[in-house]
């Protein structure tokens, strides 16, 4: 291996131009509460880019979700079907409201919950299908939309890591009574923290906007619906900051720009990890035919249960690669949660344990995509030395 300078590659880092940084500095002299014009403006972004006719922002991924279930109006101990791979907040704001999470595995490509499995878990306390778009890539909305029509349930997207993704040229977050997205300072488009809350759906809609407004009914007064708010039902303060706001407006305009760069690198991956693969010592990502690659992560499957092994000697040499979740059902939360009737996800536990994502951002250079690779070649093939110049 030739000699090659130390980097230092972060996992993740946000894309900030000076337009991001004029349009802060300028919302910063605008209003410093939630949903004044700013606010306004990127979410008549949003609608114009997903063609819904009501997008709220939020203060992250999680209150919308955590909206979105207020507004179903959820029973005690109704059930959700949901995927143990993924993060806490999936399952959390299923708790939040006395729901009862139900885990099943997922498919052994994409990641993404199995709707065979959804079928096999449906009882006649099932109320909401929550599926997630793992890496950006979407679930089989088309099956997934089949069962939720023959059983009468809420289908609930969990579109965090899927902000100009597709499913059958449909955006993802779009196809379910409600999808939620996240535009954390980790995703592909950011405000630092915050999120979004779609839907098509008027009476859903108009109670988010109550919840969203600590259980008033604001939005009305400031449409001129009546002449004054007042608290008309439960909420919280779920508001996006106006600056943050500011911030996003010029993030959104620029998603083809970013989208575009990030999947740049992340067809650069693929192909220089293809012999990997082809030697047997990983399995790179598979896309299904209808779904778009918004280039949110570049994960492999590490064989050999080497993947901790690989990922310390890519850090050794500056290298942030990572793991992912770990599966929900194996937390100790959940643990003491089902007791002794915790559910058994063999495919979820072997991705978790396998799987190591690559560093990507839109701010990566061609000698930072091919640091990364010469690091995990020599992680993977090598004496585990990578051969670095002084």
């Amino acid at each position: 291996m030739n000699h090659i300078a130390m980097r230092r590659i972060p996992f993740s880092a946000p894309t900030i131009g000076p337009d991001e940084k004029s349009a802060w500095e300028k919302g910063l002299f605008g209003s410093l509460s939630g949903n004044g014009a700013n606010c306004r403006e990127a979410e008549a972004i949003l609608r114009q880019r997903t063609a819904v006719p009501y997008a709220l922002l939020t203060s992250s991924c999680t209150h919308a979700l955590e909206i979105a279930l207020m507004a179903m109006d959820l029973k005690p101990d109704d059930e959700i079907i949901l995927p143990s791979f993924t993060f806490t907040s999936t399952a959390n704001v299923v708790l939040r409201q006395g729901a009862r999470p139900v885990f099943v595995d997922i498919d052994p490509r994409t990641f993404n919950i199995d709707p065979e499995k959804i079928r096999e878990a449906l009882t006649p306390r099932t109320r909401c299908l929550l599926p997630v778009h793992y890496a950006g890539q979407g679930c089989d909305m088309d099956e997934i939309l089949r069962i939720a029509r023959e059983n009468g349930l809420y289908v609930l997207e969990d579109a965090a890591q899927a902000v100009g993704a597709t499913w059958n040229d449909q955006p993802l977050g779009t196809f379910g009574d409600v999808g939620c997205f996240s535009f954390h300072a980790t995703k592909n488009i950011v405000c630092g923290e915050g999120g979004a809350f779609l839907t098509r759906n008027d009476a859903l809609a108009r109670k988010a906007e109550i919840i969203r407004e600590k259980g008033t009914n604001r939005a009305a007064f400031l449409r001129g619906e009546v002449d004054k708010y007042t608290w008309i039902g439960l909420g919280n303060s779920f508001i996006l900051p106006d600056p943050l706001a500011a911030l996003l407006k010029v993030q959104l305009e620029r998603m083809e720009e970013i989208n575009g760069a990030r999947l740049t690198i992340w067809n650069r991956y693929f192909a220089g990890t293809r012999h990997l693969e082809e030697y047997g010592l990983v399995r790179r990502p598979y896309f299904h035919p209808k779904a778009s690659n918004n280039a949110h992560i570049f994960g492999l499957l590490i064989e050999n249960g080497r993947r901790d092994e690989v990922l310390a000697r890519m850090r050794k040499w500056g290298v942030e690669a990572t793991f992912h979740y770990v599966p929900l059902h194996s937390s100790p939360y959940m643990q003491e949660y089902f007791g002794d009737a915790v559910p058994h996800l063999p495919i979820t536990d072997h991705v978790s344990a396998s799987l190591l994502r690559l560093p990507l951002s839109a701010n990566m250079t061609e000698e930072d995509t091919d640091y990364v690779l010469e690091a995990l070649h020599a992680a993977l093939l090598g004496t585990g030395e990578l051969s670095l110049s002084k």
